[in-house]
């Protein structure tokens, strides 16, 4: 006899192993084309957007997803010859509320030259006093895959 039981938003079913031996009987059900909650991608076949689709990364709802959808919305529906030109006082209110959430929405550029930033340090210190050195940095920093060379990786 099988029994079903509800855990918090989970609902836990046990079945006998002769309900799993008789043949199935749910009835599938056919999908709306219409639904906007289905993973249809990002345009919809009405031609409107599908906030819903993962591809967005949960950009149309987190603190800055009211900028988003408008900067978005204005670009997909752009008429202008240069799609979207027409869209630059949404596009600056959605960077403006991007920088105010740094650690969620960290920059492309910033993470770039910080990396430099470390990488010119790194060379430095590695040329010495003398300003020479045999081997040019990007030669030193080639092989990523293996960060700790210094031979203390059991420290």
């Amino acid at each position: 006899m099988s029994s079903a039981r509800q855990e918090g938003k989970d609902k836990i079913i046990f079945v006998t192993k002769e309900d799993h031996e008789a043949p199935s009987n749910a009835e599938l059900v056919e999908e709306d084309p219409n639904d906007p909650y289905e993973e249809q991608g990002l345009i919809l076949p009405s031609g409107e957007i599908n906030w819903n689709c993962p591809c967005l990364g949960g950009m149309a709802s987190g603190p800055c997803g009211t900028e988003f959808k408008d900067a978005f919305s204005c670009f997909h529906y752009s008429k202008e010859e240069i799609k979207g030109s027409d869209c630059m006082e949404q596009f600056t209110a959605m960077q403006q509320c991007l920088q105010l959430y740094p650690e969620l929405y960290p920059q492309e550029d910033e993470a770039a030259s910080k990396q430099s930033s470390k990488d010119s340090a790194a060379a430095e210190e590695d040329e010495g006093p003398s300003g020479l050195n045999s081997t040019p940095a990007l030669e030193q920093d080639s092989d990523t895959s293996n960060p700790n060379t210094d031979g203390s990786a059991g420290s």
